[in-house]
């Protein structure tokens, strides 16, 4: 069996402090739940920021510096910046942790979407801190935008930096948007496709959507030319990539795209998740690619040239 990359997205922008407390927040937090994660078997670890005080996010490189140098001294993973931030920033603002740092792999979202949590507020009881509840209401009116000249931008900043991307696709349009880009020269052969669903404002997480982004991907860019990997939003996370293994996917998990670990317990950590789906891929005869594997599958420029 083809060995599958497991990724693991340690803290994210969408969930608040008051949703988990185990919510990596302060750089410490982060980095420790990140060597945590690689341990458990994460190959590639995806990050973001936080502002270490309250927890909102931040794409400000100098909170970056504070962990990004800890994890790398501490495994030997491949470290995945994120350029979509938060959806209340600014593109440059999402972009310079990775302008900065240079990383192996950096996230790119392929389109602009309706990005929503807010049915969330209802369940919390309690606010740790006053930023969080406006935050999460009022993503009724929140647009992730990523236009083709915020896409454009971002490749064209990161063209001399040796940094591949992890193509994020919430819907069907963003692979045709991703192919405009593999015809432009931008967008190399041998990408990363990250198909993300059950996101509100997203494609959602039904087998057959699965299947037909499956489809369209073989269709548009020809089989065995891409790599591709699945995450799910909240209580689909594990059946949903259960079933992408199966087609032969690798695998995201992580406290961003879900806070449980089963129906209606909340997860420890970020490694108790990659510990499951680490056990449910080696009881279907799967093994979890190593980092170097990840790198050699992906094409990667290997860690010895970032820049922290």
């Amino acid at each position: 069996m083809a060995k599958i990359i497991i990724s693991c997205a340690v803290t994210g922008s969408a969930h608040v402090p008051s949703m988990s407390d185990a919510l990596p927040l302060t750089p410490q937090q982060i980095a420790d739940q990140s060597i945590a994660a690689a341990e458990a078997g994460a190959a590639i670890l995806h990050l973001h920021a936080r502002v270490p005080e309250d927890g909102r996010p931040t794409g400000d490189p100098d909170v970056y510096a504070r962990f990004l140098p800890v994890i790398r001294q501490a495994t030997d993973a491949v470290i995945n910046i994120t350029t979509g931030g938060a959806v209340t920033m600014t593109v440059a603002e999402r972009l310079a942790a990775a302008a900065r740092f240079k990383p192996e792999i950096a996230s790119l979202n392929m389109g602009s979407i309706n990005f929503a949590f807010f049915p969330a507020a209802a369940r919390i009881k309690s606010w740790k801190h006053p930023w969080e509840e406006a935050y999460v209401k009022n993503s009724d009116d929140y647009i992730f935008r990523n236009t083709f000249r915020d896409i454009a931008y971002i490749l064209e900043t990161m063209a001399d930096a040796g940094t591949r991307f992890e193509h994020e696709c919430y819907d069907v349009g963003h692979l045709y948007t991703l192919a405009h880009f593999l015809d432009r020269g931008l967008v190399k052969p041998g990408f990363f496709v990250q198909m993300v669903f059950g996101i509100l404002g997203g494609i959602g997480a039904d087998l057959d959507n699965l299947m037909f982004m499956k489809q369209t991907c073989d269709r548009l860019f020809g089989k065995g030319s891409y790599q591709w990997s699945v995450l799910a939003a909240g209580r689909h996370q594990m059946p949903f990539l259960t079933q992408a293994a199966l087609l032969g996917g690798h695998v995201r998990v992580g406290l961003e795209d879900s806070l449980f670990i089963e129906r209606g317990v909340l997860a420890a950590s970020n490694a108790e998740q990659v510990e499951k789906i680490r056990r449910i891929l080696a009881e279907m005869g799967h093994e979890a690619a190593t980092p170097a594997e990840a790198r050699e599958i992906l094409g990667l420029k290997g860690g010895d040239r970032v820049e922290f």
